[in-house]
């Protein structure tokens, strides 16, 4: 099997939305990334670092799902990271109450010796200069380096980000952060703009409204399944990285034409992740449930169109 390398935060989240509020729950990029690429045929394994205070029920829920987390690492008498969030009515946007790094603060990452051929690595947001020191680990060049980053780095890690994003093949963002980073408002333009910078592939999130991939000239668009209820946002864009990184590690094709169809994956499982606080609808979530939602993306995607 192919392998993906993973690295992120696992971490706990307080979540407060208009329907509702947790405690301290399963969180972190790279536990969203982990539970979405686990619909996969593949090897995956996490890198990141938590505290002893992470519960023994969570690193089995990660490992029951063959994730492997010989790169976890464990900080005796540490905390695990910690963000709270308040989303507004809307859901797009969230104020974050708390961010508390802990163990996070000091992490040095280790790629375990069988990951170090990765064929597929993910890059989950985390400091630019943890990003990438990961690739210099590497000892085979993976045939895709896919880069997830936000607006706070952008904002106080700038150099690092712009060193990172010239070693990568895709990169990840919401509308905001490609305007932000590009410095232009049309996204064809900022997509453009961000090619310039090293990534082959420049892939847009434009949350309930779809996603955009870019590939020099050509563009393709996948909308948003129209959902009944949408619950909690938060995870969704790792959700849907783990979708895209998970079906692109399985399918060994890089091309533009085969990203089409892991955009397609990764937008159907990031539905399923809003539906319910944190990871709880992806620990429940069912094969069978994904192959019924991705008929509907079938369903509403494809038809024929008669030219006059």
């Amino acid at each position: 099997m192919n392998k993906l390398l993973i690295v992120g935060t696992v971490a706990f989240d307080a979540i407060e939305t208009p329907f509702g509020k947790t405690d301290k729950i399963l969180g972190g990029a790279a536990t969203y990334i982990g539970l979405s690429a686990s619909f996969f045929n593949l090897k995956a394994a996490i890198v990141s670092v938590v505290g002893d205070d992470f519960p023994q029920e969570h690193l089995d829920l990660l490992t029951e799902r063959n994730i492997d987390i010989s790169g976890l690492e464990i900080v005796q008498g540490g905390k695990t990271f910690f963000w709270s969030g308040r989303y507004h009515n809307d859901l797009n946007s969230r104020d974050t109450l708390v961010t508390e790094l802990n163990v996070l603060a000091d992490f040095q990452p280790k790629v375990p010796q069988d990951y170090k051929n990765s064929d597929v690595v993910l890059l989950g947001n985390l400091h630019p200069l943890v990003q990438s020191s990961v690739l210099d680990q590497m000892e085979v060049q993976p045939k895709l380096v896919v880069l997830d980053t936000m607006n706070f780095w952008m904002d106080c890690a700038l150099p690092e980000l712009l060193d990172v994003i010239k070693r990568v093949d895709v990169i990840t963002i919401n509308d905001e952060e490609a305007r932000q980073l590009s410095g232009e408002y049309s996204l064809v333009k900022a997509a453009a703009k961000i090619h310039t910078m090293g990534p082959k592939y420049v892939v847009i999130k434009k949350g309930e409204h779809g996603a955009l991939l870019f590939h020099n000239k050509e563009v393709f668009f996948a909308p948003a399944l129209p959902l009944e209820e949408v619950f909690d946002p938060t995870g969704a864009g790792d959700t849907f990285a783990g979708g895209f990184a998970g079906y692109i590690t399985q399918s060994e094709n890089i091309s533009f034409e085969n990203m089409k169809n892991a955009i397609i994956y990764g937008s159907n499982l990031a539905s399923f992740c809003v539906e319910k606080f944190g990871t709880e609808r992806m620990v429940d979530l069912e094969k069978e449930e994904v192959v019924n939602r991705l008929k509907q993306f079938r369903a509403l995607t494809q038809f024929d169109i008669a030219l006059q």
